[in-house]
């Protein structure tokens, strides 16, 4: 599968041919969408309303697009490009991005890591996704306007209830955002505490919107998910 799916040829899922895409038709149609969900932070929510849990405690991020739900085949894709490096799904998860209706913004800025994972990993993924989405949007790509100072712990070693208070103070700032709207991307969105607590810093900073561009959402049963 390696040489091949590279060049696009088969399908990095199965081996089945896909030329030009990475994915052949059959696997792309297994990466499942959302269902109606919140416009704020993309859980579900009953005809898409802004959901309760946002009304009572609003989060500092202003919306959120997720492309599918973080479960197979998904699932393996985003790991793939994380912990594999298989760098040729940056930009096809770019252009998928860049092929929905998105909320304008004057900045893109990838999520940070800490320098000490960044160079245990040797690329942000966020990083290679952002660039594909500033490109084929002609934005302005900040790589480097926001910043991790904490080396933190894993949030997916943590209990949903610890995250946000393990990620408070993680991040800064260098770029003057006053006025601006900005678009964060990542790559997958659990608890949302980590996107929270950028967008509290960008905001810091001066930005008036901070929007999600997320690759998957992580979506809990006991949510309404079917």
């Amino acid at each position: 599968m390696a040489g091949l799916a590279w060049l696009g040829q088969d399908c990095l899922l199965c081996g089945a041919r896909a030329d030009p895409e990475l994915l052949c038709e059959a696997c792309a149609g297994e990466l499942r969408g959302l269902p109606e969900h919140c416009p704020r932070c993309a859980l579900p929510s009953l005809f898409g309303a802004v959901c309760g849990s946002c009304l009572a405690d609003p989060p500092h991020f202003d919306g959120t697009l997720a492309l599918w739900l973080y479960e197979f085949p998904c699932d393996r894709l985003v790991q793939a490009l994380k912990y594999r490096a298989w760098l040729a799904l940056a930009p096809f998860f770019a252009r998928q991005l860049a092929s929905r209706v998105l909320p304008a913004v004057d900045l893109v800025v990838p999520m940070p890591l800490h320098p000490d994972r960044l160079a245990l990993r040797g690329f942000n993924q966020a990083v290679e996704i952002a660039r594909g989405v500033a490109k084929q949007l002609r934005l302005q790509l900040a790589p480097r306007g926001a910043r991790r100072v904490t080396s933190t712990a894993a949030q997916t070693d943590l209990p949903y209830e610890e995250r946000a208070r393990n990620v408070r103070g993680a991040f800064a700032c260098d770029l003057d955002l006053t006025g601006k709207s900005v678009a964060v991307v990542d790559d997958v969105m659990t608890t949302g505490a980590t996107l929270n607590e950028l967008a509290r810093v960008l905001k810091r900073a001066g930005a008036t919107r901070v929007e999600n561009l997320v690759i998957a959402r992580s979506v809990l049963r006991e949510t309404g998910l079917p």
